[in-house]
């Protein structure tokens, strides 16, 4: 029987805190407030679990934006499981092509099926080999933007065959017009607003388009830093005049006052991301849904860890509520913003619930 992804992260928590070497290239784990993922037996100071996230491969945490530890490499370790080295030489090849490599030239390539191959990678890495090649493209931009090449030069050399198939992601993955990025993000403009709230101090920041994030914490200090480091390149500012109708809904959210919430978004995200977000802000409120049962939802029932790792990204608490996901067996196993402020989110929606 497969272990459940909550009692696997237990499992996998316990060998961190044992330091066990036995557990090098099993998995890695990083960690939110330092941008950083180690193998088990990493001999640095160990971190506060609702900070840790697991990953099958490196590759899969770098993909999530985190970079290996230099003290012990995880990159470097021998992986334990076959199936892993399978789709890390898939990540390889990936990395590596000039152009579009198709599924079947993998699976020739490893000596894989091109459906096992599929599965494989979707499991342990959250996300398609195709989606996975048109992230590293659009890195690849990233990088060779960063440089200063023109962005004909960059798309063209990244892969694109015209520049209108990279216009059409620039908003939701890069957040920016490429000629944007090119000048350091210069051109993209967030407004934010804090207010108090039942759960601590309450952030909502947003573009022209929507509302780019939403999170809950101690101090506003800790909520802008949180804000400057997920939008480094943009231009921030204090507007409550602005947000101020989002804020009220927001509160009036938490106070149980307005159940559903309906404010436009302006996200990054994968298209995994996004369907297992949609999932989520379908879920009622007062209820809740297992990550197996969300992914059992999406046509992809081997998929719930992969669930949990997009619920893990989810920038905007409270309109995408990712804290109705829980372990198979109802345990709170993470939340971004703690996990006595998702219990006590699920406490209130279950007891609001009853009285309508």
């Amino acid at each position: 029987m497969t272990p459940s992804p909550a009692s696997e992260d237990k499992r996998r928590w316990r060998a961190v805190l044992a330091r066990d070497a036995a557990e090098d290239g099993a998995f890695v784990y990083a960690v939110r407030s330092t941008g950083i993922f180690c193998r088990p037996s990493c001999p640095s100071r160990r971190p506060r679990r609702d900070r840790v996230r697991f990953f099958a491969l490196p590759e899969a945490a770098q993909r999530a934006g985190f970079r290996p530890c230099r003290r012990c490499r995880p990159e470097r370790a021998k992986l334990a499981d076959p199936r892993l080295a399978t789709v890390r030489g898939a990540c390889r090849l990936i990395d590596e092509a000039e152009g579009v490599v198709t599924l079947a030239e993998l699976g020739a390539e490893l000596g894989a099926s091109p459906h096992h191959l599929q599965r494989s990678f979707t499991r342990i890495m959250g996300i398609s080999p195709r989606a996975y090649a048109e992230a590293r493209r659009l890195q690849r931009v990233k990088r060779l933007l960063k440089a200063g090449d023109g962005v004909a030069g960059a798309l063209y050399e990244a892969g694109y065959g015209s520049s209108s198939r990279l216009y059409e992601r620039a908003s939701s993955q890069l957040g920016m017009t490429p000629a944007s990025y090119k000048r350091g993000g210069l051109g993209a403009e967030i407004a934010y607003a804090t207010a108090a709230s039942p759960l601590g101090r309450l952030l909502v920041a947003a573009t022209a388009k929507g509302i780019c994030m939403v999170s809950l914490g101690a101090s506003d200090a800790e909520l802008v830093a949180e804000l400057e480091r997920d939008f480094p390149r943009a231009s921030i500012r204090r507007d409550g005049q602005a947000l101020g109708p989002a804020l009220e809904a927001l509160t009036r959210h938490l106070a149980g006052a307005q159940p559903h919430l309906d404010l436009p978004l302006d996200l990054r995200a994968t298209a995994f991301q996004w369907r297992v977000w949609q999932a989520l802000r379908a879920i009622p409120y007062g209820a809740r849904m297992s990550y197996g049962e969300i992914a059992a939802s999406l046509g992809m029932p081997k998929a719930a860890r992969a669930v949990g790792h997009a619920c893990g990204s989810n920038p905007v608490s409270l309109i995408v509520p990712c804290h109705r996901a829980v372990g198979a067996d109802g345990s709170l196993t993470g939340y971004r913003w703690g996990l006595a402020r998702k219990k006590a989110l699920l406490e209130r929606e279950r007891r609001d619930g009853l009285k309508s």
